[in-house]
């Protein structure tokens, strides 16, 4: 029986550690008075502004594209938006006895957040899937999401995210929308400029949700929110993190065999199904959830770091199946029978 081959050293995500030195600095530093009130502009700021980028950068026309492939999307848009919160609202049996409320609601507001785009490409493209069908689909559920997952949120989660009120709804259209449809609008003109400034535009994208982290766990800290968050509470949270991300690695797996899908489209439907997004639930989470935002977004944490650690190995394992090999055989030996055949010598 062959053992499992682990990666020499498993992913620590760079942001994770920028992350965490930010939550350090908000429990030591947290901004108070008119700082709080500059900290939070500057922070409502910085989510528009991120979603104004996500709409400038997510190119429609290259997801429309991809609608021929529409059973792996639909496929990868259900495990998402619909087994996920299933899930979460399942872990809801956990409250009190082994989650509080306040981090129960945000490991269902994790289950609610769209799949992630950059990670889910690389694994699939690390484990020989369909990286063109990652691509499309990590687009989707990233557009579906930023319409989707705040009135999942509103409507699964209750006061808990502002529920249906009119200034939550105000804050979702002027914070998440409008920026997110501008960018959109203004994609001819600014693409070219983000395509030529990628790599600044990132530092651009990361310090501002270091700014909305800073400010949301402050504001916990002020408020005395995290003398609710014990050691052992931490570690069931992490635990049925740990289980919720097995199951849907397994049924995106399984289901997609039985659904007929080939092995590059399940490989794509099990990382881009089992994903979830970092960078456009923490800007959501202080919008929808306001001073409860550094409890909400915790989860969430975890959860990206978890599934770095777990899909670097599967995507590994995946590369070095024996199926994977002939699938690259067959593959190449497609490639060489369609190739033009060289003219005979005299």
């Amino acid at each position: 029986m062959r053992r499992p081959h682990l990666p020499a050293r498993l992913p620590v995500d760079p942001f994770i550690l920028g992350l965490l030195a930010t939550v350090g600095v908000a429990a030591l530093l947290p901004a108070r008075g008119a700082a709080a009130s500059v900290a939070e502009a500057a922070s409502t700021a910085a989510v528009a502004l991120l979603f104004f980028l996500y709409g400038a950068r997510l190119s429609t026309r290259e997801a429309l594209d991809g609608m021929r492939h529409w059973r792996l999307h639909l496929t990868v848009l259900a495990c998402t938006f619909v087994l996920f919160p299933l899930l979460g609202l399942a872990a809801q049996v956990l409250v009190p006895t082994l989650l509080t409320r306040p981090l129960c609601s945000g490991l269902l507001f994790l289950c609610l957040v769209p799949s992630t785009i950059q990670s889910s490409i690389a694994f699939t493209s690390i484990a020989r899937g369909n990286v063109p069908a990652a691509i499309c689909a990590g687009s989707f559920s990233s557009l579906i999401g930023i319409f989707l997952t705040p009135l999942l949120a509103a409507g699964l989660l209750g006061n808990s995210a502002g529920g249906f009120s009119l200034d939550s709804l105000l804050k979702i259209v002027l914070q998440l929308l409008l920026p997110f449809l501008l960018g959109q609008a203004l994609r001819p003109w600014v693409g070219g400029f983000l395509v030529r400034n990628k790599k600044v535009l990132g530092y651009v994208d990361r310090g501002s949700i270091l700014l909305v982290v800073y400010c949301a766990f402050g504001a916990g800290v002020v408020a005395g929110i995290w003398h609710q968050v014990s050691v052992p509470r931490l570690g069931v949270l992490m635990g049925v993190e740990a289980v919720i991300l097995a199951a849907m690695l397994l049924v995106t797996w399984y289901g997609a065999k039985r659904l007929g899908f080939g092995r590059e489209d399940r490989i794509a439907i099990q990382f881009a199904g089992s994903k979830k997004s970092l960078a456009a639930g923490l800007p959501m989470a202080s919008v929808l959830f306001g001073a409860q935002a550094s409890l909400a977004v915790l989860p969430l944490m975890l959860f990206h770091q978890i599934q770095l650690m777990v899909c670097a190995v599967l995507a590994r394992r995946r590369a070095q199946d024996p199926e994977a090999a002939e699938a690259a055989e067959a593959a190449q030996a497609t490639r060489a029978a369609q190739a033009p055949q060289a003219a005979p010598t005299a």
